[in-house]
């Protein structure tokens, strides 16, 4: 048996009474406070997560931009230097091996931030893959990863910093120093929100961590998380995306480079050329009550799709979910019945994202 990891923070986490438990073979912290006052702080002002349990991978030299093109959907090669960029690592049978983002600091150097659970199969597959001139580093263990988000995030981090923040664009990087120590500060998110990762030394991490706590950002856990990131219709790799199937069902053909080579290139196009039986479709639910991942779709004609990921979306009073829906009943309007447990309530397919308010994607910061 693999033992459960920890990261640097741990102790900070049990020492202010955080419920922790398994995630992708880390132990983290699910809530503090709570997952509905902790999303409410997320939505209104700004809270920290502990993503130390994430992978990153280094891919430097001449012929790194001509790998990542081939092994990633995204376009590589017209990323500028600072932009990050998402998208897909593929089997060569087009099932997904992971979801990450793609960093670029100039035409030779790379990172690959990548799922906790998928971070050591994403690295094997990645360096066979790999030209001979193009060096590879799985440089997680020494990189540690905090996310302050929410719309006051920009200035309670300056607050801790004593400093002013680049202004970013929305999924763009900027190489900065927090208490003479070099970071990595990057406007991304899983939110929904305006908000910022920032990468660092993993020795550095308690001091970080507390110094952000000190000037009064408040942590978040996992659970939190969760419901921000489906209230906007984000995907979890494991739930919404899964290495037995492409990435087609899940998003259509956005992510994807058309005009390119990429391993699994085939089943991709020719899915989107023919279309798949179920894509992933939005759910709402009359009520709270929540569906949860497993549970079963249905019309009167009978089973129709399944539920990956449910949850109450405390931003909007109602439960929600995503599931794999047959494709001709994916219109929004469709009136459904989903089985929780043995019975059957009412929902209806809706548009993305069930939350429209979010900040990410704003100009400027509203906080």
């Amino acid at each position: 048996m693999i033992p459960v990891q920890r990261t640097p923070l741990y102790e900070e986490h049990v020492r202010l009474g955080a419920k922790m438990a398994p995630f992708g073979g880390w132990e983290m912290p699910i809530q503090y406070r709570g997952i509905l006052p902790e999303h409410e702080a997320t939505r209104t002002a700004s809270t920290m997560f502990d993503i130390c349990h994430m992978g990153e991978l280094e891919v430097k030299g001449p012929t790194a931009t001509a790998d990542l093109e081939r092994l990633l959907t995204l376009s590589v090669s017209t990323l500028k230097p600072g932009q990050c960029r998402y998208g897909y690592l593929l089997r060569d049978d087009g099932g997904v091996l992971d979801d990450l983002t793609c960093y670029k600091f100039d035409d030779e150097h790379y990172w690959l931030v990548v799922n906790a659970a998928t971070a050591g199969r994403d690295a094997d597959w990645i360096r066979v893959h790999l030209s001979e001139e193009t060096e590879f580093e799985d440089i997680s263990s020494r990189i540690a990863k905090l996310d302050i988000q929410g719309p006051t995030s920009r200035q309670g981090i300056e607050k801790a910093i004593g400093a002013a923040l680049p202004d970013l664009p929305y999924f763009y990087s900027e190489p900065i120093r927090v208490m003479g120590i070099d970071c990595l500060l990057s406007r991304t998110g899983y939110t929904g929100e305006w908000g910022y990762e920032l990468y660092f030394p993993a020795a550095e991490a308690v001091s970080f961590w507390r110094l952000f706590l000190e000037s009064g950002i408040q942590p978040a856990g996992l659970g939190a998380r969760d419901t921000l990131r489906l209230e906007v219709g984000y995907p979890l790799y494991g739930h919404e995306l899964r290495e037995t199937q492409s990435p087609v069902a899940a998003a259509r053909g956005n992510f994807i480079a058309r005009d390119k080579a990429f391993i699994g290139k085939a089943t991709v196009l020719r899915e989107l050329s023919d279309g798949v039986p179920r894509y992933l479709a939005a759910i709402a639910l009359d009520g709270k009550r929540a569906a949860r991942d497993g549970d079963r779709l249905f019309t009167d004609a009978g089973e129709v799709g399944v539920v990956t990921s449910g949850s109450l979306a405390p931003s909007l009073g109602h439960a929600i979910a995503l599931a794999y829906l047959d494709a001709g009943l994916c219109e929004p309007g469709t009136r459904l019945e989903v089985d929780l447990r043995g019975k059957r309530l009412p929902c209806v397919v809706v548009t993305l994202p069930f939350y429209k308010q979010g900040t990410a994607r704003n100009k400027k910061t509203t906080g």
